[in-house]
């Protein structure tokens, strides 16, 4: 079975297929575009199934490609290693689900330049899946820069008709996100410079591998200096605090589809940096650090609800709970043990179902309401029940209710902080991490309060349609099935 399975296919076919739809020799029927993308998208989802289902955790894919005329790179210790562990199996099964429903909820919500969409969305996902699976320092960041240019295309276009203010407003955001993302890539970039040069120097290895990298033999003060680097540029994308002003803009300006992916995925790709670098490859800089980055992390809980609370917005306020969670995902590898780091994983896989979920929500009112403003809406419940059922039990979700999986990852995560044999600032954070399970509740039910119940003028609105029934029952599955079996996810990651 496992020569059916490739790593390179898996990254570099959406890729391929990107570069196909956007050439002159693909069709520019609409409907054709989409219904091709849709395939592929569900055929590589399923192609992933299938090699979660032939992984073994004992022993991770492992692949090494040779391009030619590329000798001198491999000359310079850097070599186009590509490797699949527990994790990036997870975040990849993740990665590939978010896509197709991302897709799928597409139908509505894009309505012009479906070619140069599609081909975008395919490549930002080849770029997110080189980010998970690299097994280099330098093919990482090749991804992690690759990156920049379908998310800027995604996020500063208008894909459906729109004034010219909305159109300049999307592109501003499209430009923040890439100078925040660039301007902390070039600091990121000089620590994995310094960590690939002191490696040399330190243990006799040219190699920018992961597994050859010895901390150890590094100078300590060095190893901190490479770790803050490497937290600078990840944190603009998990994002940390102040890092983070760019995202409600390119959630507000994005479309629906974009605003799944960039919250249920590419905010992922942060956290698995800090794992990647700071955590598993740099481990005792990361101890130093890992106090003083629980703090970012608490105030990254803590004041962002209170921003939540004050949105009118509704988008504005599932971009800012975006921001609350990671600051839990980040608590969890802060704890450094294994009940902190199972339980960020878990809630990388939870929040990114839960947010898919409650953007599509948010992009199914504005297309039937045309405002997203929760002081001028209400009353959605009566003429959209079946909305309103995903609704409700998406948002028990979010906050925590048991039987779903945020619960699960909430709990792991304070049990984790509490454990921790680091700090004391660690056992202190967890206890004023509590206040997120409070917080989440008044923003989330005042979403929900404020839009569905009460009266409206309206007398007739369509309900959900067949792809977005689709999109949320397979969100609300997904947290059900990991909220009932968390030993689906725990399991691979102990």
């Amino acid at each position: 079975m496992d020569i059916f399975l490739s790593i390179p296919f898996l990254i570099f076919m959406p890729l391929v297929i990107s570069v196909l739809l956007i050439s002159p020799l693909f069709t520019r029927n609409e409907i054709v575009v989409r219904r091709f993308a849709k395939g592929v998208f569900v055929f590589h989802f399923l192609y992933t199934l299938l090699m979660l289902a032939c992984f073994d955790k004992a022993n991770p894919y492992i692949s090494e490609i040779h391009f030619f005329g590329l000798d001198w790179v491999q000359a310079l210790g850097v070599k186009f290693i590509f490797r699949i562990d527990a994790v990036s199996m997870i975040l990849t099964v993740l990665t590939s689900f978010v896509f197709m429903l991302a897709s799928f909820a597409s139908k509505l919500n894009i309505r012009r330049s479906h070619k140069f969409y599609y081909s975008m969305l395919l490549l930002l996902m080849s770029a997110i899946l080189g980010i998970f699976t690299a097994g280099d320092m330098f093919v990482f960041f090749l991804f992690w820069e690759l990156e920049l240019i379908p998310a800027y295309f995604l996020i500063g276009n208008k894909w459906r008709e729109c004034p010219p203010e909305q159109e300049e407003e999307a592109k501003n955001s499209a430009v923040k996100f890439v100078l925040f993302t660039f301007l902390g890539s070039m600091i990121m970039l000089l620590g994995i410079l310094l960590l690939h040069y002191y490696n040399f120097v330190s243990n006799g290895i040219l190699s920018a591998s992961f597994g050859d990298i010895i901390d150890s033999s590094i100078p300590e003060y060095i190893q901190n200096l490479i770790a803050v680097c490497l937290l600078i540029g990840f944190g603009v994308k998990l994002p940390i605090i102040p890092l983070h002003t760019w995202l409600p803009d390119a959630h507000t300006n994005a479309p629906t589809p974009v605003s799944m992916v960039l919250a249920g995925i590419l905010l992922k790709t942060g956290a698995y940096g800090i794992y990647r670098f700071n955590y598993q490859t740099l481990p005792d800089s990361f101890g130093t650090i890992a106090p003083i980055l629980a703090v970012f992390a608490i105030v990254n809980i803590i004041y962002t609800a209170f921003v939540a609370y004050a949105q009118t917005d509704i988008k504005r306020i599932v971009a800012y709970s975006s921001i609350s969670n990671m600051g839990l995902i980040l608590l969890g590898l802060c704890a450094f043990n294994k009940i902190g780091f199972s339980a960020s994983v878990f809630h990388m896989v939870a929040h990114g179902l839960v947010t898919c979920g409650l953007f599509m929500i948010t992009g199914i009112v504005y297309l039937r309401f045309k405002t997203r403003d929760i002081n001028t809406l209400s009353g959605i419940a009566s003429v959209m029940p079946r909305l309103f059922g995903f609704a409700a039990l998406i948002v028990f979700a979010s906050i925590g209710i048991p039987a779903f999986a945020p619960f699960v990852s909430e709990i792991l995560t304070m049990i984790g902080a509490m454990s921790s044999d680091l700090s004391d600032v660690l056992k202190l954070a967890s206890v004023f991490s509590l206040p997120l399970l409070i917080l989440s509740s008044c923003y989330m039910l005042k979403f929900l309060h404020r839009g569905f119940f009460g009266e409206t003028d309206c007398e007739k609105i369509n309900d959900i349609s067949v792809h977005e029934f689709l999109v949320l029952a397979s969100v609300l599955a997904g947290l059900v099935i990991f909220g009932l079996f968390p030993d689906t996810i725990l399991g691979m990651v102990n």
